[in-house]
């Protein structure tokens, strides 16, 4: 260092201490980033050591809720069940939650994603890789906060027969919040991350917009209703400039085919603003609901860039 400007240095920092005056040398601390490792053993967990969690195998759903608690209790969320029956048996939503750096950012954001599969499928795609992504976001969240307070939810009880009732473990907690009169600033569902593909035309979509999107399956989905719209193009342009994963948004009628095929349909009938994350499901994976959706039919590299995407998008919100 030059010896005039160390003299000029120690000076000006001799006049300004009588004025009480303090330094802070802050160095740029990158964002914790996210481990595919990870989310490969929570898919085969779920998906190979469990099994099929539809709402007939009580046991399975209960061992993959205790999963998904520890999971989140070693994180360092703070950690609650929401118990609710349906057909005389109980069952549960696991919630955990990060407090935000920004106490004056009073609205929570909500990130969910379903743990139980369709009868008869070990459910991989559908959603172990949801819940994968649920708790690497909240393990990355812990690790470095987001402006606000989140609440990760893992729901029971989102396919058929209880889809579209009032017994979805989504539709008992959104209920709930608004109750409560909790201020949320928007929820997202996460349903289905990890398949993808490249060949053309292996991309379909519902009658009407397809000539608007790519005809390969090699992005990653933000789905929801009109009046969600400015929640998702927030969270799609916070994502766009964190990660160059390609995303493509759809703010639509909720009666099209497919938009409210997950829990943030429950979400819109409270008044929330919600949105799912999604490879789009049957319209590019040939394995939905079926016995073939499969741990090793993922991508878990790309699968990882959408939730170190997502998890820096969520912390400037």
């Amino acid at each position: 260092m030059n010896f005039k400007f160390k003299t000029y240095c120690g000076l000006l920092i001799m006049f300004l201490l009588p004025f009480n005056l303090s330094f802070a040398v802050t160095a740029q601390v990158p964002s914790p980033e996210g481990d595919e490792a990870n989310l490969l053993s929570t898919v085969r967990y779920l998906s190979e050591d469990i099994g099929a969690r539809s709402f007939r195998d009580l046991p399975a759903l209960n061992k993959a809720a205790d999963y998904i608690e520890s999971s989140l209790q070693s994180s360092g969320c703070l950690v609650s069940r929401q118990a609710f029956t349906y057909g005389g048996r109980t069952y549960y939503n696991v919630i955990g939650e990060v407090k935000g750096s920004q106490p004056d950012k009073k609205e929570f954001l909500i990130i969910g994603a379903h743990y139980d599969t369709a009868v008869g499928t070990p459910g991989a795609d559908d959603n172990a890789s949801g819940v994968a992504g649920l708790l690497e976001l909240a393990r990355l969240s812990a690790l470095g906060p987001a402006e606000r307070t989140i609440r990760f939810v893992a729901f029971s009880l989102e396919e058929p027969p209880v889809f579209g009732t009032r017994d979805m473990g989504s539709y008992i907690y959104a209920e709930r919040t608004a109750q409560e009169g909790v201020k949320v600033f928007g929820m997202i569902a996460i349903e289905m991350i990890g398949y993808f593909c490249e060949e053309k035309g292996c991309q379909a979509y519902p009658p009407g917009v397809g000539w608007l999107f790519p005809d390969q399956g090699n992005f990653i989905s933000f789905v929801g209703n009109l009046s969600s719209r400015s929640f998702t193009q927030k969270v799609r342009k916070s994502f766009a400039k964190a990660s160059d994963f390609p995303v493509e948004t759809l703010n639509t009628f909720s009666s099209m085919t497919g938009v409210d095929f997950s829990d943030h349909r429950n979400f819109w009938k409270f008044g929330f603003d919600a949105f799912m994350v999604t490879d789009t499901a049957f319209n590019r994976n040939p394995h939905y609901h079926e016995p073939g959706d499969t741990w090793e039919k993922l991508d878990f590299k790309r699968m990882n860039q959408v939730v170190t995407g997502l998890y820096r998008a969520m912390r400037s919100l």
